[in-house]
């Protein structure tokens, strides 16, 4: 286990009634519903929620793999997060695949930054060894 010399952020949210329930950050700029994955409640879920950040952080290490690089990234860089909420003899598990686009990029140069940016993200850090992702490059 890594151990962080130093925190430059610590994110802070307050959740009450668990996937039926709702959740707050302490500085108000999150303030949603929760609702189970696939049902019709009028809030996201945690494996939304996990998603959207992953994919967020991933397209910041893609950019400091480019950086490294010296590449410049097309401003319609995007990754699409899918993560698999599933059950395994009973018990609970995730999977993800990450679909990144960075059109123009050569395929073998996009493919590297990709495998960079796996190596350098802290949720593919978290993930790593845990949970069965995929990396696609479209």
């Amino acid at each position: 286990m890594t151990k962080i010399d130093k925190v430059l952020y610590t994110a802070k949210t307050h959740t009450t009634g668990g996937r039926e329930g709702a959740s707050r950050s302490s500085d108000g700029r999150l303030d949603l519903k929760l609702s189970t994955p696939g049902s019709t409640g009028a809030g996201t879920n945690p494996e939304q929620l996990f998603a959207a950040g992953w994919s967020a952080c991933f397209i910041g290490a893609i950019g400091l793999a480019a950086g490294k690089r010296k590449v410049a990234l097309p401003a319609d860089l995007a990754v699409d997060a899918e993560v698999d909420l599933g059950t395994t003899e009973g018990a609970y598990f995730l999977q993800a695949r990450l679909n990144v686009r960075i059109p123009g990029l050569d395929a073998d140069l996009a493919r590297s930054l990709v495998e960079e940016a796996h190596r350098t993200c802290p949720y593919s850090k978290a993930t790593h060894g845990n949970i069965d992702v995929t990396l696609n490059v479209i």
